[in-house]
């Protein structure tokens, strides 16, 4: 007869009953009283369904208890013994898609010094100085034209603009809407549009051309005046805190039908995660706020290290143990790495990657050259030519197989990494050498 045994899921309690977290697929299943059981008598050793019940005869009826095993080995809480490992799903031979990112230009008016635009952290093959600063109005049509015949039979594309400083670009960004919403009209399908910016260049013009066109709204900003220009400057060193307070101020207190959000870069020097969050929702105003670590080097003095990720994590606990509290009391709040999270939960996502560039996400960069997130983009050694004039088919299939590798192999280190304690900022490295290896495939 076939064992049975625990997967894996993370159990916990929340108002008075029993609830797991499924690994595998990021749900929440809730547990009835034969479903506890069930488990309860798992805990202590793998057993048949039969054996399970026997041991649980004088609580439950036999056909309770053996509905209740089919349904959770269902959901994944429990398996055979000698199961074997789940297999990853190959990427389907064509995946819609729906977001294109449009890095419009490779220009900024700020020198934050962690940017991952300057020195070692720069991807290799990056060809900054042999294509475009900025994006033409012809591109930025063609690539939309290329967002929408690869989404397939998918009725909305997002098209999301980043930089650089975005707005450096704002006669390419109002072009590109334009003509975006025109073409949707005209193929029935849906668009809706977001940008990042730092917010040097907000306008009172820029704002009202934002609400007009209902565009989502991220603004780059480290935390009250000490944080954010200690890295966040001007070419000239001079910190960029009071001139972005005015226009943010501007900004949120005009743009209210889609929630204006904060995205903050984590470095060594900039841990105050709860202060910063503070600082950011209830002094200036911003509905959301989210947190990364900064993307860099182990080596660099702004990498984050050691007790830094726990001090960091410890106060990402207290803001979600608000989020909790405040979500019970019906209130809003603001912090949406918590809220992501719950997003994915709520709707059972199950990732089988670790991130989703080159799978239903793609960038261009300013000549063109597609790539598998605005990360790489303008990297010559992972990127293909296919938006800017359109190229063969087959070459995003070659380009997806190429993300395909490079997404196992790294969801491999991650895993090897953490197992041995070191430091995470390692895969960007290896990542880099990964390109190297890929190249062929992309060509």
């Amino acid at each position: 007869m076939t064992q049975l045994a625990l997967a894996e899921f993370h159990p916990f309690e929340a108002a008075g009953r029993r609830f797991l977290y499924l690994v595998p697929s990021a749900a929440v299943f809730g547990l009835d009283d034969a479903s506890g059981a069930v488990l309860d008598t798992l805990a202590e050793s793998p057993r048949s369904a039969g054996e399970i019940a026997t041991a649980l005869a004088g609580r439950f009826d036999e056909a309770i208890v053996q509905q209740t095993i089919v349904e959770l080995a269902g959901a994944r809480a429990i398996r055979p013994v000698a199961a074997p490992a789940p297999v990853v799903p190959k990427p389907p031979r064509r995946i819609p898609l729906q977001t294109i990112v449009l890095n419009v230009t490779s220009k900024c008016n700020l020198a934050c010094t962690y940017c991952y635009e300057y020195g070692e952290d720069r991807i290799p093959g990056s060809a900054a100085e042999s294509t475009p600063r900025f994006m033409s109005e012809e591109t930025a049509k063609q690539s939309v034209d290329f967002a929408f015949g690869e989404a397939g039979e998918s009725k909305h594309v997002h098209v999301t603009f980043f930089g650089g400083e975005t707005l450096l670009n704002a006669k390419v960004l109002r072009s590109t809407v334009r003509y975006a919403r025109e073409r949707a009209a005209e193929i029935g399908k849906t668009v809706d549009f977001s940008l990042t910016t730092n917010a040097t260049l907000l306008t009172e013009e820029i704002i009202d051309w934002l609400v007009e066109n209902d565009v989502g709204v991220t603004v780059s900003i480290d935390g009250p005046k000490q944080s954010q220009d200690r890295f966040r400057v001007f070419h000239n060193g001079k910190g960029s805190y009071e001139v972005v307070l005015p226009r943010i101020k501007a900004l949120l207190a005009r743009h209210t039908r889609r929630p204006v959000g904060a995205r903050v870069t984590l470095t060594r020097q900039n841990l105050e995660v709860v202060e910063i969050y503070r600082h950011l929702v209830e002094e200036i105003g911003f509905r959301e706020v989210g947190f990364a670590p900064v993307t860099t080097s182990w080596t660099r003095d702004w990498a984050i290290e050691g007790s830094g990720y726990e001090r960091m994590l410890d106060q990402f606990d207290t803001l979600a143990h608000e989020f909790r509290d405040a979500t019970i009391a019906g209130r809003h709040h603001g912090f949406s790495n918590v809220r992501d999270t719950l997003q994915e939960i709520h709707k059972g996502m199950s990732k089988a990657y670790p991130c989703g560039a080159g799978f239903g996400l793609l960038g261009v960069a300013t000549d063109g050259d597609v790539s598998l997130c605005h990360r790489f983009a303008g990297s010559k050694a992972a990127g293909v030519p296919r938006a800017a004039p359109r190229g063969p088919e087959d070459r995003l299939q070659r380009l997806l197989g190429a993300a395909d590798l490079r997404r196992r192999l790294l969801s491999r280190s991650a895993y090897e990494v953490r197992r041995h304690g070191g430091a995470e900022p390692a895969l960007l490295h290896l990542d880099q050498a990964l390109d190297g290896y890929l190249s062929p495939h992309l060509r």
